[in-house]
Parts: C-alpha cells; sequence; structure tokens
C-alpha cells in the first residue's frame, strides 16, 4: 500500500498527469514550459526588443501558474513527501559516471563535478553549461517548444511533430551520454 506522504507510483502519476491534459483540452490550452519563459519576457518587456516577445502575455499568464506548481510541488516533494534517501542510482551507473572522473550524486539529482560550487570556477564546465543553454535555447525555439510541451501536450493531441521532437530528444541523449559525455570526461 503507498502512502500519500511517500513517493507515489507511476500509474498514480501518470493518470493524474492524463486528467490534467483531458482538462486542459477540454478547456482549449496547451501546456509547456518553454511558453512560460516567453510570457515572463514580454512581462518584463522584451516585446520593445524583439518581435518575438509581441503578443499578448495576459492571455497566457494562466500558464504561469504551471511555473508556480513546479516549484511548489517540488518543495512540498522534496521536505514532506521524501524519505531523505534522495535519488538512487543504479551500481553499474556509479562505476561508469567514476570511469569518467565524475562524483557519485550521493541522492542528489546532479553530481558536484557538474553543478557544485567548484564547478562554477572550473572553464571547461563553464564551457558546457553555456553551450548547453544556448543549445537548449535555440531547440526549443527551432522546435517550436520543449520537452514537456512536445512529450505531454504534443503527444496527447497525437501531433506528428511531436512525435518526431520526442524521437529527436531521445537520440540526442543518447548521443550525448553514450558518445559526447565519454569523450568529453573521459
Amino acid at each position: 500500500m503507498y502512502s500519500f506522504f511517500g513517493t507515489w507510483p507511476w500509474c498514480i502519476s501518470g493518470f493524474s498527469i492524463g486528467v490534467v491534459m483531458l482538462l486542459l483540452v477540454y478547456f482549449g490550452k496547451t501546456f509547456g514550459m518553454s511558453s512560460n519563459l516567453r510570457t515572463m519576457c514580454t512581462m518584463l518587456g522584451a516585446g520593445k526588443t524583439a518581435d518575438f516577445f509581441k503578443f499578448d502575455w495576459r492571455a497566457q499568464r494562466w500558464n504561469l501558474a504551471v511555473v508556480v506548481g513546479a516549484m511548489l510541488g517540488g518543495f512540498i516533494a522534496t521536505h514532506y513527501m521524501s524519505d531523505g534517501s534522495g535519488v538512487q542510482l543504479n551500481p553499474k551507473t556509479i562505476t561508469e559516471l567514476q570511469q569518467l572522473h565524475i562524483d557519485e550524486p550521493n541522492g542528489k539529482l546532479l553530481p558536484d563535478t557538474l553543478a557544485g560550487t567548484d564547478a562554477f570556477t572550473n572553464p571547461k564546465i563553464i564551457a558546457i553549461l553555456l553551450l548547453g543553454g544556448v543549445l537548449v535555447g535555440f531547440g526549443t525555439r527551432y522546435g517550436g517548444g520543449c520537452t514537456s510541451g512536445h512529450a505531454i501536450t504534443g503527444l496527447s493531441n497525437l501531433q506528428l511533430p511531436s512525435l518526431i521532437a520526442v524521437i529527436g530528444f531521445f537520440i540526442g541523449g543518447l548521443l550525448m551520454s553514450w558518445f559526447l559525455l565519454p569523450l568529453i570526461f573521459g
């Protein structure tokens, strides 16, 4: 039996996402995190410098609840629904990370090698993070949305471009983890 204040099984989480998607379809709304960044930039006046940000952001302000909900949900899950053990990796994954000279995350989402305070003094890590950020931003704009928008909204609406985008996300992730990461850290 699962406790409400513990890790939820995939079937409860997945069903909840499905219900939210049905409600969004019913109300004619779409979901995606990258659209929230566009809305926030427009709210802060970015429309004065780029036409991309010239739109009625008030029509999208409901979507900002997604950002607030993600932050609030993460806080609640971390502080009230977690047993404190954090993320547990497969021992084989830990061995492979150590071969790349990447420390074990020890329950955290990212190892200190990539996201600790010392990482930001390493020019190589800073370059990787900056290049990754630029590529994610470019890909999101070029692909017409982010991973959550395509994988959750697009696929649930049976959109072929979203299926192609999601396949691309997985191929990119596999290429990064199996070929580029060992090249960079090996």
